[in-house]
């Protein structure tokens, strides 16, 4: 019986320099600091700024951080998953593009698109294939350029999303750490309160579209906000008490950072105390599929060999998901 799991052995991430606070934002819409941060815990988000500036441009800088960090040679990886829906084109895929920059010129390459539960879909595929017995050094990205897709002159949304990215690797073991389990789901009739209205191919860009503003994200925010405290919630309680885990068990939960009040309903549902919540929101918003990464990035010298996490998401599609994971190494 094949007993081989897949753990993270190294993890970074990547923000642009740009900073753009809730001060800022007062000058664009009808907002205030104060309303942001009561509805949301968010105060700034990191934008990234230039010409024929991609989702890429945030894969390769982690990507090639976490290479350096963890002595591992481009030319030993064997496949790059990047989840993200913000592409830097149709095709080829993101995650071509900075397995090319990147140097990993051994791998296979491909995107995946679930919105905020990307990094999730895309971390159980990556362990598949290490547990296959097929692939010993993979690679999960979660990038996403929100910016891009943004309007700001909707007060609704261009508060909420930032730009970044966060990659782990994946290796083999057959102790009792890395990826434990997981529950994933998606229920496609949540279309119509989180989508972008135009520009793929049911709706091709016109100049019509264009001028309407439907190449920027849309949300029915309450829609939203109910069907993610719940789904989130539910199956974050569902992978723990398959498990045999009690909140007091779990040492961290690493949510999904799209809105403080989801991440305490979620926390509250499983008994896990605001201490052992993992939150960035404040410093960089929604990063879409790169949140639940720069949050495993910033916490990394806390958390400690055998600590049980919680990873859960939920995102347009709708899609959701939790994972159970162990965590494989101690702080540098």
């Amino acid at each position: 019986m094949n007993n081989i799991k897949a753990m993270i052995t190294g993890i970074q991430g990547y923000v642009p320099e740009y900073r753009l606070t809730n001060k800022e934002l007062e000058k664009l819409v009808e907002t205030n600091d104060e309303w942001i941060t009561s509805r949301t815990g968010i105060k700034e988000r990191r934008i990234l700024k230039g010409e024929n500036q991609g989702t890429s441009v945030l894969g390769i800088e982690a990507v090639k951080g976490l290479l350096e960090k963890t002595g591992t040679d481009p030319l030993d990886i064997e496949l790059i998953i990047c989840a993200t829906v913000t592409p830097d084109m149709p095709f080829p895929a993101t995650a071509n593009i900075i397995a090319d920059k990147v140097g990993a010129k051994k791998s296979f390459s491909f995107d995946i698109s679930a919105a905020c539960s990307g990094f999730l879909y895309a971390l159980q595929l990556g362990a598949q294939f290490i547990q296959s017995g097929t692939h010993k050094k993979v690679i999960v990205v979660g990038a996403d350029k929100m910016s891009s897709i943004v309007d700001y002159k909707d007060r609704t949304t261009c508060i909420l999303f930032g730009d970044g990215a966060g990659a782990v690797l994946l290796e083999p073991t057959t102790e009792e750490f890395g990826i434990r389990d997981a529950i994933l789901k998606s229920d496609g009739s949540g279309e119509p309160y989180l989508h972008m209205k135009a520009g793929g191919s049911r709706r091709p860009a016109t100049h019509e579209s264009v001028e309407a503003r439907e190449h920027f994200a849309y949300q029915e925010g309450s829609t939203v906000f109910k069907f993610a405290v719940t789904n989130m919630a539910d199956v974050s309680a569902e992978v723990m008490e398959r498990n045999g885990l009690s909140g007091d068990d779990v040492a961290w939960l690493v949510p999904h950072q799209a809105n403080k009040r989801i991440i305490d309903a979620t926390a509250n549902r499983m008994g896990v105390g605001p201490e052992k919540v993992m939150m960035n929101i404040e410093r960089y918003g929604n990063t879409t599929a790169a949140t639940i990464p720069l949050c495993l990035w910033d916490y990394e010298r806390q958390l400690k060999k055998g600590d049980n996490l919680i990873l859960a998401a939920f995102g347009g599609g709708f899609t959701w998901g939790a994972i159970y994971v162990k965590w494989a190494y101690d702080p540098n």
